[in-house]
């Protein structure tokens, strides 16, 4: 059960969404929201801000550390109150902390004491980030210790949940966490399973059926071929899924460099929030 949530607070347009989903998801299930600011040492030490500097409206290089330092951590102060004015708003128990660091080292460290961590897909730095994940979103989803909700640019209420399955560990505990927040929030879950072999899809597939038969939700499973990645981002465009749980990365890093992983494509290409499981 989801009792505290955690949500990346930087000002992006990404991150107020983020914002969004999580007093939207506090309201429902009743939760604490805490919103976290990191001050980003990297924009403190980082050379790349020292050549904007001036146009903080300081002289370039004169005391530079301290200066940004105290520019970021007011904003960072107006970020922590707008949120605990959006959370009274929607009448959600909410917390606000404030850190400094590398921003998703310190959200990593922040989610030990929460059950979901909700990030923006993009962050305040999106156009210097390459792919379509922001480096920070994807970094977190890598190291987080618990469920990672990624959200995307707009925002829309949840309806229609997707549980991409495999059968494995990783597929298990999302779905675990899928049949939780689905009978929560009375909302249908529909199971897909994407193999090569029908026979192979069936057997996974039964399994998943047997799990949520003791859930009081409504479950449809379905069985399709073809590349997983791809078929589970065609399902999501094609019928209007809403939010996808998937498990988290299921390779070494050296091994997805090769092969590539199917929670990255799906990260980079659902346009849908995706909710991350290990």
């Amino acid at each position: 059960m989801i009792k505290t949530i955690l949500v990346g607070l930087d000002g992006s347009e990404h991150a107020r969404t983020a914002r969004r989903y999580a007093l939207w998801l506090g309201q429902r299930l009743g939760a604490t929201v805490i919103g976290l600011h990191v001050v980003d040492i990297v924009s403190i030490e980082g050379s790349f801000f020292h050549d904007i500097s001036g146009s903080l409206g300081f002289e370039p290089y004169l005391d530079f550390s301290s200066k940004m330092r105290e520019v970021l951590y007011e904003r960072g102060q107006s970020l922590v109150q707008e949120f605990s004015a959006a959370a009274a708003e929607h009448n959600v128990r909410a917390d606000t902390l404030m850190a400094m660091g590398v921003v998703a080292n310190e959200i990593a460290d922040q989610a030990r004491t929460a059950d979901l961590v909700v990030i923006g897909h993009r962050g305040i730095n999106e156009k210097f980030s390459t792919g379509l994940l922001g480096s920070t979103a994807e970094s977190v989803t890598r190291k987080c210790p618990k469920p990672v909700f990624v959200s995307t640019m707009e925002f829309a209420p949840i309806t229609r949940p997707l549980l991409a399955y495999d059968g494995s560990q990783r597929a298990a505990a999302a779905m675990h966490a899928a049949a939780e927040f689905c009978a929560s929030l009375s909302l249908p879950l529909t199971v897909l399973t994407v193999s090569k072999e029908a026979e192979a899809g069936e057997r996974i597939m039964q399994d998943a059926r047997k799990y949520l038969a003791s859930y009081q939700l409504e479950s449809t499973c379905e069985v399709q071929a073809g590349n997983a990645p791809e078929q589970i981002v065609a399902c999501i465009k094609d019928r209007g899924f809403d939010l996808l749980f998937i498990g988290a990365y299921g390779h070494s890093r050296i091994i997805e460099m090769v092969l590539g992983s199917t929670t990255e494509y799906v990260l980079r290409n659902a346009p849908c929030p995706v909710f991350l499981n290990r």
